[in-house]
């Protein structure tokens, strides 16, 4: 008892900061997403309604929804694969792993310079394409602006994700690995057998983690693009961040509840599967 007494001390300050910042304000909006804000009235599902047949928010969702749903699994088998190259490169190994993590480290300001100095319509991607008599592409103002934002989200989070799997790969016993050489099993064998069952418990957690900063990408989105970006990448947070510029509470409020909901079945069905696993 002495050491669970520890340890809710330790834990206090921190469940206490998310009650007071996350928690309280979500539980405030939920309440807020049934009333109309500047009457107080109660509607009921009104708000529901409302947003849920908003053409903006439709459009956001199915966007967020195709991003996350093309951007998680590609990022997970992605960094799966090079966690796994790199584990089998004895030399300069550490020197590999590093470069991968630069992303991280880069501010998001310099990322959308990058952008533009690759993607703008004179940038050096449009320069190559014109210099062999093609013409110009403007990137960010075309559909091709999902594929930037897939290929910024890919870029920035490998390195992030190949930390997770490593820690995943340190706890697999070398000997499984021995003895599946010495039973003649190639490299793909032992990826499928050894490596990606072992990962199953790490599996969640990186999903989980790689969702969450997939919201994140919106910095990049919002700074290039501003509020209204091409509709191909305007996502859930822009429309959010207009709702709270207009002073929408009660359809922001409605909005966060939906979202949330929909974040939270997600998060359950990836415990049932791990846990079926």
């Amino acid at each position: 008892m002495k050491k669970v007494r520890t340890a809710y001390l330790f834990l206090a300050p921190s469940f206490i900061g998310v009650a007071v910042f996350v928690l309280i304000p979500f539980l405030d909006a939920f309440r807020r997403s049934f009333y109309e804000a500047m009457s107080g009235k109660f509607v009921g599902l009104k708000n529901y309604s409302i947003v849920l047949h908003n053409e903006a928010f439709l459009l956001a969702a199915k966007n967020t929804g195709k991003f996350l749903g093309i951007c998680i699994p590609l990022l997970l088998t992605i960094s799966l694969l090079f966690t796994v190259m790199l584990g089998s490169i004895k030399k300069k190994g550490e020197f590999f792993k590093t470069t991968f993590l630069i992303p991280m480290a880069i501010p998001v300001a310099s990322v959308v310079l990058l952008w533009k100095v690759f993607f703008h319509k004179s940038g050096l991607i449009n320069v190559v394409i014109t210099a062999f008599g093609g013409t110009a592409i403007d990137f960010m103002n075309t559909d091709k602006a999902f594929y930037v934002l897939v290929f910024s989200y890919i870029w920035k989070n490998t390195g992030y994700d190949m930390v997770l799997w490593l820690a995943g790969l340190s706890g697999i016993s070398v000997s499984l690995y021995e003895a599946a050489k010495m039973d003649g099993a190639g490299a793909f064998a032992r990826l499928r057998y050894i490596t990606i069952p072992e990962l199953l418990p790490t599996i969640y957690i990186t999903a989980v983690l790689s969702m969450v900063n997939s919201f994140k990408v919106f910095r990049e989105a919002y700074l290039i693009a501003g509020d209204y970006p091409h509709e191909s990448i305007y996502m859930l947070q822009h429309i959010f961040s207009n709702w709270f510029v207009s002073l929408d509470i009660q359809k922001m409020c409605t909005g966060a509840v939906i979202m949330a909901g929909v974040i939270l079945l997600f998060i359950l069905l990836l415990q049932i599967i791990d846990r079926k696993w």
